[in-house]
């Protein structure tokens, strides 16, 4: 018998508890059969103000993330899908490796999808694109761990915006507005724009910077979600993401 509401996938979706951009934006994308279940990395929101704090934010969501898969697994999900970002680029692809290796296992083998090698993928299937601009929540330590992922992952990255959101609830408090022209400001010279950090609602932003920008735009949430569906052998297009969910 499969459950009677995911009877095509059961994902489980692990994420910061500061983190209210996430499962909305998922389940918007959400096909049908398709479900998805949170658990929650219990992080206090720490304010932001330079690496130092930034970094404390990183380890707070590292002390919790087991303990999250961990409460996850008991509803026997088909796979699980990491809801957080910086961590997925730390030290560059080898630590994306491993990380990914880490999960599985605590996760009894399942299949682990997460955004530093969704994006990767999402890019590859666009085809031809080596230049990219990166835009971020992020202070300027974890904005040079993203530029060293794609750069291990063969692309040139022209510019990086990061916003330097003041603590990571707050990172989705920033604007439509200020997520459409930090888009237009790093796309200068770029065949595609990324957009990284989970809890920044940048998912239709992308899909309408498409239309003005002329370039694929791949927001993190987006590819995630899309790099899970496919992996799973569910094809559904989507409406209303941009190209990457109706194209690819």
């Amino acid at each position: 018998m499969t459950d009677s509401l995911g009877w095509r996938m059961k994902f489980a979706v692990v994420a910061p508890s500061t983190n209210t951009s996430v499962q909305p934006e998922y389940d918007d994308m959400r096909p049908r059969g398709v479900t998805n279940h949170f658990s929650r990395i219990i992080i206090p929101d720490t304010k932001v103000t330079d690496d130092a704090t930034f970094m404390e934010m990183i380890q707070n969501i590292r002390n919790g993330t087991m303990d999250a898969i961990d409460a996850s697994i008991s509803m026997d999900p088909g796979a699980v899908i990491l809801g957080m970002s910086a961590e997925t680029f730390w030290d560059g692809a080898d630590g994306a490796e491993k990380l990914m290796a880490k999960v599985k296992e605590r996760a009894g083998g399942r299949p682990v999808y997460m955004g530093s090698v969704a994006v990767d993928k999402a890019l590859k299937a666009y085809g031809g694109i080596k230049k990219i601009g990166v835009v971020t929540p992020y202070a300027p330590v974890g904005d040079a761990q993203v530029k060293t992922f794609f750069e291990d992952m063969g692309y040139e990255v022209t510019a990086v915006k990061g916003l330097k959101s003041p603590s990571p609830m707050q990172i989705a408090h920033e604007t439509p507005l200020t997520l459409k022209r930090a888009a237009e400001e790093v796309s200068q010279g770029a065949d595609a724009v990324v957009q990284c950090g989970t809890n920044l609602a940048f998912a239709k932003v992308a899909a309408m910077a498409e239309f003005w920008l002329e370039k694929p735009v791949i927001a993190i949430n987006t590819a995630t979600y899309w790099h899970a569906l496919r992996s799973s052998g569910i094809k559904d297009q989507i409406d209303g993401f941009g190209s990457l969910l109706l194209d690819h």
